[in-house]
């Protein structure tokens, strides 16, 4: 949910407490005409519903999807039967469990969680668990200046929102390109969706299984799905060569040059570490106690 601030050119959501730009209030939406609460009129109580800002401001999503148009998301407030979910030997196993998770507590059943791009789906995901159990999560970190461990508690509602704030190749599509350093290639790409990690994911297993190694080929496997034409040419083969001998420099550069324009959350924050007592800047992982608190 938003409300209008002093100044009225802005917006601030109550589950981030993130500024909200006013020009996406403009644009079509999924939350309209949904309540602030989801009545379960037999028990004779309300389930919280929050709608929560994508960062990707709905601008990747073509008309051929059920995303198309919709830059805010309802969601309403876990239950006992997204505990079992979240518990789930199968769901863990598959690398589903967080698109269960989604589409049983988005409000909007047309919404699909597997077409929302991973960010977005973080995003939803970092609300529920503010909804569910509150902002505050305790884990164990390390000084990056010093190596010393603690446990330092975070406000996940403190976490800003990244915006995207490229512009898609064309309107409303998930495609963007850029030129790589070295080879001078024109490389388009996309944002991965939560169907393409789940796929990642266990194709690594399958791979590890059948090739009986430990080792892991995330970096070519996200490439594989992420980069759709180099120099204007779309075949897979092409392509897949493309990915096996590109150059090292043009490789860390497209990473760092999607995960720097991807949409998400910033999950960084500031520790004070209680042996050196040096403030730095340090991630804020999803580990397991993030659905499950002490």
């Amino acid at each position: 949910m938003t409300n209008e601030n002093e100044s009225g050119d802005r917006q601030t959501n109550q589950v981030f407490g993130a500024h909200v730009p006013s020009q996406m209030m403009g644009l079509p939406t999924s939350s309209e005409g949904v309540s602030d609460h989801a009545r379960n009129d037999e028990l004779g109580f309300d389930i919280p519903v929050d709608t929560v800002p994508l960062p990707s401001r709905g601008k990747v999503y073509a008309a051929t999807t059920q995303m198309h148009g919709i830059t805010q998301v309802p969601i309403r407030a876990m239950t006992a039967r997204e505990e079992d979910i979240l518990t789930s030997r199968a769901l863990l196993k598959n690398g589903s469990v967080i698109t269960h998770l989604l589409r049983s507590c988005i409000v909007d059943k047309r919404i699909d969680p597997r077409e929302l791009i991973s960010g977005d789906r973080t995003a939803l995901m970092v609300a529920l668990r503010i909804t569910g159990y509150g902002p505050e999560y305790k884990i164990e970190t390390e000084c990056p200046k010093c190596d010393h461990k603690q446990h330092v508690d975070f406000d996940l509602s403190e976490l800003p929102l990244k915006w995207l704030e490229l512009d898609p190749d064309t309107e409303m599509s998930n495609s963007f390109t850029v030129t790589l350093p070295v080879s001078k290639k024109r490389v388009t790409f996309r944002f991965l969706t939560g169907a393409d990690e789940e796929e990642i994911q266990q194709e690594q297993v399958m791979k590890k299984k059948k090739l009986k190694t430990q080792l892991d080929t995330l970096v070519t496997a996200r490439f594989q799905r992420q980069i759709t034409a180099v120099d204007g040419r779309a075949e897979p083969g092409f392509i897949a060569k493309f990915i096996r001998t590109m150059p090292v420099r043009d490789s860390h550069f497209l990473r760092k040059y999607i995960a720097d324009n991807e949409p998400g959350m910033e999950m960084q924050s500031m520790m004070v570490c209680e042996e050196c007592q040096e403030a730095s800047e340090v991630d804020v992982p999803i580990q397991a106690s993030f659905f499950w608190p002490e």
